[in-house]
């Protein structure tokens, strides 16, 4: 039951936050937060234009989403494979085991790193 209430609580968290991204711009409206790295630094961290990449994907315009963050895009098929492989790991836990066994966090961490290096060397 306790389960059952986290579950429906955190779906409606998404289903509002996905409404927000929806409905408002985050190039123009006001209530979005800037990033702090950005805001400090003047180099855009891994995440920048993810809001905005949202936006653009809930929108359907994909190159504009790559043109944001190509980063995002590309993660959220690995994160779907990932709920998927939770989702299923009772009955095939060999799937389960190859995402969860480290090297695929690393890798990913990895990417995640090379590609904040790459945005800010090359200016995406």
């Amino acid at each position: 039951m306790r389960r059952t209430l986290v579950i429906l609580i955190l779906v409606g968290i998404a289903m509002v936050a996905v409404a927000t991204y929806f409905l408002f711009d985050p190039s123009t409206a006001g209530f979005f937060p800037r990033c702090p790295f950005l805001t400090a630094t003047g180099s855009k961290c891994p995440g920048c234009g993810s809001q905005r990449a949202i936006h653009a994907l809930l929108h359907g315009q994909l190159g504009e989403a790559f043109r944001y963050n190509a980063l995002l895009p590309l993660s959220i098929p690995l994160l779907a494979l990932c709920v998927f492989a939770e989702s299923v790991r009772t009955s095939h836990p060999a799937l389960y085991v190859r995402l969860q066994n480290g090297v695929f966090a690393y890798v990913f961490v990895g990417l995640v790193m090379l590609w904040w290096v790459v945005r800010n060397l090359f200016g995406w």
